[in-house]
């Protein structure tokens, strides 16, 4: 398996095997915390090999520099299935979040788990407005 995109953004879809991403970002400036972000999603394009056929357990976690979760671990089953044609396929998975919460500023952490084994990390950066 081979993590092709995974990235936090402001919106996603997944349609006609098309990942649609609007605004990916790593850092949010802010004022004050804590700070309620309205609305996200991870956006995530997997590439599976035959030998790699099957039923998939995917886990996003995000996580703060200690490593404490700051939200539920975000879950989502799905298949694999490579087309007898080829000898790859792709899952393109979009997980929307609503009003993330981040009580402080610091640097986070978004891990990505397939069948509970990490496949990629990804940082946000949560940084003070300068006057």
């Amino acid at each position: 398996m081979k993590v092709e995109i995974f990235t936090l953004c402001d919106a996603a879809t997944s349609h006609g095997g098309k990942l649609n991403i609007l605004g990916s970002f790593d850092m949010i400036i802010i004022k004050q915390t804590p700070i309620v972000y309205p609305s996200c999603s991870v956006a995530i394009k997997l590439r599976f090999e035959k030998i790699e056929e099957g039923n998939k357990n995917l886990r996003i976690s995000f996580v703060d520099a200690d490593g404490k979760p700051i939200l539920p671990p975000l879950e989502q089953t799905f298949t694999v299935k490579v087309a007898p044609d080829l000898s790859t396929a792709n899952a393109n998975l979009v997980l929307s979040i609503q009003r993330l919460k981040l009580e402080n500023f610091g640097d986070y952490s978004i891990d990505l788990a397939i069948d509970g084994r990490l496949e990629g990390s990804i940082p946000l950066y949560i940084r003070k407005k300068s006057q």
